[in-house]
């Protein structure tokens, strides 16, 4: 995208970077390093809630945004399905419930059956479109299992194949994702079937 002064708006951006283990300062380790700096918006926080705030919630103001704005697949009665602003896989989706509850056990009757079946769902269009070999599903209850955002509940649905936990990943700490979240979030919203298309 190009600005009026002329440069261009990647310009703007810290570029990734490696750097050889030999060039440090101290003991060389082996290790090269790939430095990701646009990952530190994720890890600072950004549109992370503070505390139980309704207002700071990004999973409460999704669904008040176009679909295409928030990254949103399906809507359905008592909860959603976005996709994940920081995807572990492509493809990776989140179901959220509207209400905005910390505890799967504070979920209702039809907010919990709707969760379920939207998850099932997800798996579904996802085997259509993507043709993951396996799925890792899952709801991390409170930031010591691992929840990014405490305060309203989601379901993770992550895609898998073998070999997506490369070198990469591991010893780079950066995902390869062969494909932009817009074009992702078309491609699952036509897939999705009535009467919750996104």
């Amino acid at each position: 995208m190009s600005r009026s002064d002329g440069s261009d708006e990647a310009d703007r951006t810290v570029p990734s970077r490696i750097e050889q283990g030999s060039e440090l300062a101290g003991d060389p380790d082996g290790y090269d390093r790939l430095w990701t700096p646009h990952r530190m918006v994720y890890i600072g926080g950004q549109d992370k809630p503070v505390g139980d705030s309704v207002e700071e919630c990004p999973f409460c103001r999704a669904p008040g945004r176009t679909d295409t704005d928030a990254l949103l697949v399906a809507r359905g009665t008592h909860a959603y399905v976005l996709l994940n602003l920081y995807p572990y896989n492509s493809g990776h989706l989140m179901v959220v419930p509207y209400r905005h509850v910390a505890g799967f056990p504070d979920l209702d009757v039809d907010e919990t059956a709707e969760v379920a079946l939207l998850t099932q769902t997800a798996m579904r269009v996802l085997q259509q479109v993507m043709s993951p070999q396996g799925f890792n599903l899952g709801m991390n209850q409170g930031a010591v299992a691992g929840a990014g955002i405490t305060a309203h509940l989601h379901q993770h649905v992550v895609p898998r194949w073998a070999g997506d936990a490369n070198f990469l990943p591991i010893i780079g700490r950066t995902k390869a994702l062969p494909e932009l979240l817009g074009e992702t979030r078309e491609r699952l919203a036509a897939a999705w079937p009535a009467p919750m298309k996104g």
